[in-house]
């Protein structure tokens, strides 16, 4: 990543109120970034986006992506030269219980973002936001490469890969190669692993279920011990994105594509792994217990190859998974003793820029 790029640079966020939105928004904010946030309120009480108050010091739309109109008209006002898209419905367990709002959010979402920029001539650079759920799981113990086929066993996850198959569609039709010196557009995807972090408050998500029960010192109950994830601090892919925007930025074509960003092989870790070390770092008595509800299919094992953003991009993580853990329940003890969470964060940024 180059810090200065990013300075006066006209960027387009959607999803901003999310935790990975908020997270993104910050560090933007911290390399002089333009930033235009187009998100519905905040999916989460509490959010990070109210507690760091971002609101003040960036443009904030309320807005639906599934509202082409509104959405163009928002693209055509800001005239944005870098959009990183992440606004979607981005839960496994809810996408059962509301399969056509997902679809509906993930799918026309990423059409009609891909639409409003077609019709825009002002922007350079996009990335599409997708997950490493994308993949036809096979529960393969290998990690799954970019050109592995699109699948997904529940609507979340089969929703993602229809957006990538929708993103590779408009890349293919209205932003080709040959075709660049007319358009001058140059869309990737990108597919992250399990991404954890201060601030997350989404229900039924591992993380903050964890955090959410020992603040309230009882136990968190735990549905799929066995799960194995390619978990990673919210910075990492971060970091990712933003290299790879620098990079379409000056390559153009070069690396318009799908990209993972998945933690090193040693940190894909069953779910039991990480309530463990949680636990010891808490302390107070935390504890967790089984959940033996009849819960949900959850696919089993998820692992990412990412070693086409190491040797293209020179993208690597930073840091292990147990210093990852250590720094969430640093910002969630921070949260309780009600100290500056934007302080928090931006300083977690800080020391991730020094690694």
């Amino acid at each position: 990543m180059n810090k200065n790029f990013w300075k006066d640079k006209k960027v387009l966020v959607t999803g901003h109120t999310g935790f990975k939105g908020s997270w993104l928004s910050i560090w933007l904010k911290r390399m002089a970034a333009n930033v235009t946030g187009y998100s519905l309120p905040p999916p989460t009480e509490p959010s990070l986006f109210e507690i760091a108050h971002l609101s003040e010091d960036m443009t904030s739309i309320n807005g639906d992506i599934r509202d082409l109109e509104h959405f163009k008209s928002v693209v055509s006002s800001y005239q944005p030269e870098i959009v990183i898209h992440m606004a979607s419905q981005t839960l496994v367990r809810y996408s059962y219980d509301n399969p056509v709002e997902t679809y509906s959010t993930n799918i026309m979402g990423a059409v009609n973002l891909l639409e409003a920029i077609r019709q825009s001539s002002n922007v350079r650079v996009v990335i599409v936001v997708t997950s490493d759920k994308c993949y036809e799981n096979k529960e393969w113990l290998w990690g799954y490469r970019e050109n592995d086929p699109m699948g997904g066993r529940d609507p979340y996850s089969s929703s993602k890969g229809c957006v990538e198959l929708i993103t590779s569609a408009y890349r293919n039709s209205f932003f080709s190669k040959k075709d660049f010196v007319h358009h001058g557009v140059a869309v990737a995807s990108v597919r992250a692993g399990n991404v954890i972090g201060g601030g997350d408050w989404a229900k039924d998500r591992l993380i903050p279920d964890i955090m959410k029960a020992f603040m309230k010192n009882r136990p968190v109950f735990i549905r799929y011990p066995h799960a194995v994830r390619p978990w990673q601090h919210v910075l990492e892919p971060l970091s990712g994105y933003l290299s790879l925007a620098e990079n379409l930025w000056d390559n153009g074509m070069k690396f318009a594509r799908a990209w993972n960003f998945g933690p090193n092989g040693d940190d894909t870790k069953p779910v039991s792994w990480i309530v463990d070390h949680l636990t010891s770092l808490w302390g107070d008595g935390a504890c967790w217990k089984l959940d033996t509800d009849n819960n949900p299919h959850e696919d089993t094992y998820i692992k990412l190859d990412c070693s086409e953003a190491r040797s293209l991009l020179g993208w690597s993580p930073k840091l292990n998974l147990s210093t990852t853990l250590e720094w969430i329940v640093k910002w969630y003890k921070n949260y309780q003793q009600e100290t500056n969470l934007r302080s928090v964060t931006e300083n977690e940024i800080e020391r991730f820029e020094n690694l």
